[in-house]
C-alpha cells in the first residue's frame, strides 16, 4: 500500500467506527431506558403488594401504642414505614403520621396510585372496612433512589462502552480494510504495468507504419519493417493471452476437474514440443524420468501450462550452446519436477520476488514477467511446493513437488513426517 492511501484508510476506518459507535449508543440508550422502566415497575409492584398486605392486617384500631404487636401494626420489613389514614363515616380523617396530610381528592382511592404529598411522592391504595375507609400509603423514595443509582451507573458505563466500541471498530476496520486496499493497490499497479508493457510494442508498430507511409522505401526495408511488426504483434498477442489467463484464473471460484496425471509422460510431451526451439539455438535439452508411475492429481491443462512456462523460461535464458535439463523423480511420498538451465541464474535476493507480476529477475530482453506469476498461481492452486536454487551448470533450478496420487501407507506417513523445505520453498 502506498503511503498516500494511509490517511484515506484511516479516515474511512474512523467513519465506520463512528457509525458503529452511534448504532451502539442508540441501542444502549434503548436498553438503559428499558432497564430503568423495568426496575421502577418491579419495585412499584413490590410496594403495591406490601400495601395490599398492610390493608389485610389493619384492625379497627390501627394506631395502637408503640411496641404493640397487635395485628393492627403491620410488619414493614425492608420497606419504608406505612402511613395509615382512617376516614370515618362523618368524613373525619385520622392519620398515623400527623405530617402526612392526605389530599381530599384521594380520600376515595381504591386501586394503587402515586400521589404527591408535600414534597414526597407516595404510593397509596385503600379499602372499605365496615363503616370506615382505610387508606395506606408508602413513600416512593426507595424507587427514586434505585432509579438514580441505575441511571448514574449507566451514565458512567456509557462513555467507557462507546470508547471501547469506537477503538475496537477502528482497529477491526483497519485490519479488514488493509488487505482490501492492498488488493486494490495491486490491481492498480497491475493495470499500470500491463499498460506499460503494451505501450512499448505498440509504439514500435506505430513508428514502423508511420515511416512506411511517409514515403517509398526499398523492398529490403519493408521486409525488415514487417519482421519487426510481426515480432511486436506476437509479443502483444502473448501478453494479452497471459493477461486473459490470469484474469480468468483470478475471477473464477472453481477450477478444472483434477485427475490423475503422469508428470513424466506430460514432461516428455512438453520437451518434445520445445525440441525445435532448443535445436535452433543449439541448446542441449534432456529429460530424465524415474522408473514407474509418477502420478499426481491435478488439472492436466494446468500442469501442461506450468511445464510450458518453466521450459520457455529455461530455453529463453539459457545461452546459445547451453543446456536445459528436465527431471521427474520420486521424493518420498511426493513427485518432484525439476527444470535446470545454464543461464545467468536467479540472484538469491530476487528469489522472493520472481513470482510478482511483471517482475523480471534479469535484464534480458523478452517476456513481460507474467510467466512465473502464472506458474505460481498453478502451483498454489494444486497444493504444490516450490524450491528455487542454483543448478549444477550455474543457472536456475526450479523444482515443484506434489503429493503422489497413489501413495501407500508408508509413503503417506513419510509425507506427514517430511520436514519443511529450505527458506526458498514456497507453498
Amino acid at each position: 500500500m502506498t503511503p498516500s492511501r494511509g490517511p484515506e484508510l484511516r479516515s474511512a476506518s474512523i467513519r465506520v467506527a463512528l457509525t458503529a459507535a452511534a448504532v451502539v449508543a442508540v441501542v444502549y440508550l434503548v436498553i438503559a431506558v428499558a432497564v430503568v422502566a423495568i426496575v421502577s415497575r418491579t419495585l412499584t409492584s413490590q410496594i403495591d403488594d406490601h400495601l395490599a398486605d398492610s390493608l389485610q392486617h389493619v384492625a379497627p384500631n390501627p394506631f395502637g401504642p408503640p411496641g404493640d404487636d397487635s395485628p393492627g401494626r403491620p410488619d414493614d420489613g425492608p420497606f419504608d414505614p406505612v402511613i395509615v389514614w382512617q376516614v370515618a363515616a362523618s368524613g373525619t380523617v385520622t392519620s398515623s403520621d400527623d405530617a402526612a396530610v392526605l389530599p381530599t381528592a384521594y380520600i376515595g382511592v381504591s386501586d394503587p396510585q402515586t400521589i404527591q404529598i408535600g414534597t414526597s411522592t407516595v404510593r397509596v391504595r385503600g379499602a372499605v372496612m365496615g363503616d370506615e375507609r382505610v387508606i395506606v400509603g408508602q413513600s416512593m423514595s426507595s424507587v427514586s433512589q434505585a432509579e438514580s443509582t441505575i441511571i448514574l451507573a449507566e451514565v458512567i458505563i456509557a462513555p467507557l462502552l462507546l470508547g471501547v466500541v469506537f477503538l475496537g471498530a477502528v482497529a477491526i476496520g483497519r485490519r479488514v480494510a488493509s488487505p482490501i486496499e492492498a488488493a486494490r493497490q495491486r490491481q492498480l499497479e497491475f493495470t499500470a504495468d500491463a499498460s506499460h508493457e503494451l505501450r512499448t510494442p505498440l509504439s514500435v508498430i506505430e513508428a514502423q507504419t508511420s515511416l512506411a507511409l511517409s514515403h517509398d522505401r526499398s523492398e529490403a526495408w519493408y521486409r525488415t519493417a514487417f519482421q519487426r511488426v510481426d515480432h511486436e504483434s506476437k509479443r502483444i498477442r502473448h501478453l494479452v493471452e497471459d493477461l486473459l489467463w490470469l484474469a480468468r484464473f483470478d475471477s473464477t471460484s472453481g477450477r478444472p476437474n483434477a485427475e490423475p496425471v503422469d508428470v513424466g509422460v506430460l514432461a516428455a510431451q512438453t520437451v518434445d514440443r520445445f525440441g525445435i526451439i532448443a535445436e535452433t539455438r543449439h541448446i542441449s535439452l534432456s529429460l530424465a524420468t524415474a522408473a514407474g508411475t509418477n502420478v499426481v492429481t491435478v488439472p492436466p491443462e494446468w500442469l501442461d501450462r506450468l511445464l510450458g512456462v518453466l521450459l520457455d523460461n529455461a530455453c529463453k535464458y539459457a545461452p546459445d550452446g547451453g543446456s536445459v535439463s528436465v527431471s521427474v523423480a520420486t521424493d518420498g511420498a511426493r513427485i518432484r519436477l525439476t527444470v535446470d538451465d545454464s543461464g545467468p541464474g536467479i540472484p538469491p535476493d530476487e528469489r522472493d520476488r520472481i513470482f510478482d507480476r511483471f517482475h523480471r529477475a534479469t535484464d534480458a530482453v523478452g517476456g513481460a514477467g507474467l510467466g512465473l506469476s502464472i506458474a505460481d498461481a498453478i502451483v498454489k492452486a494444486t497444493n504444490g511446493r516450490w524450491r528455487i536454487a542454483s543448478s549444477a551448470a550455474g543457472g536456475a533450478s526450479m523444482s515443484v513437488t506434489w503429493a503422489r496420487a497413489f501413495a501407500g501407507p508408508k509413503e503417506a506417513a513419510l509425507e506427514r513426517l517430511q520436514p519443511a523445505e529450505d527458506l526458498k520453498t514456497r507453498r
